[in-house]
């Protein structure tokens, strides 16, 4: 059985929480798809957020991880997109909730602002987490 690819991209502020979040999804069962940035040269996050954005429309029913400074940046350039549900957390307790309530499909972090421990929470319950569906589809659905 093939392995479920988990795309990852961040811009310079977010590079060190990439690589050590790329070891943890491998730990989870996952592979990894690297979409940059590859060092701590200072880039645009909106050109991260993009290049994460165009591999998942390439890949349906993919699910990402965007890294910044703060997140914020990472979560707005993501979501411009209508298929896209970008969720800035901070722990696990905020992933699960982004799954199970919003059907998130992007997990957002700031390297800045999210501890080591709380940024692998956030990435394990993102990605064993399933969305509950019933009342919160139509909620979802109106989201475009």
């Amino acid at each position: 059985m093939k392995k479920q690819t988990i795309a990852i991209a961040s811009d310079h502020a977010g590079f060190e929480l990439k690589e050590m979040l790329k070891a943890e999804i491998a730990a989870l069962g996952f592979a990894a798809q690297d979409l940059g940035t590859h060092n701590t040269e200072s880039v645009d996050y909106p050109d991260y957020a993009e290049a994460l954005v165009q591999w998942m429309k390439a890949h349906e029913g993919s699910r990402g991880v965007l890294i910044c400074g703060s997140g914020i940046g990472m979560s707005i350039a993501a979501n411009r997109h209508k298929f896209i549900r970008a969720a800035l957390v901070h722990d696990g307790a905020e992933a699960s909730l982004a799954r199970k309530h919003n059907n998130a499909n992007v997990l957002c972090l700031g390297e800045r602002t999210t501890a080591e421990n709380k940024a692998k929470e956030a990435l394990k319950a993102f990605l064993s987490t399933e969305f509950e569906g019933g009342r919160h589809q139509r909620r979802v659905e109106k989201l475009g």
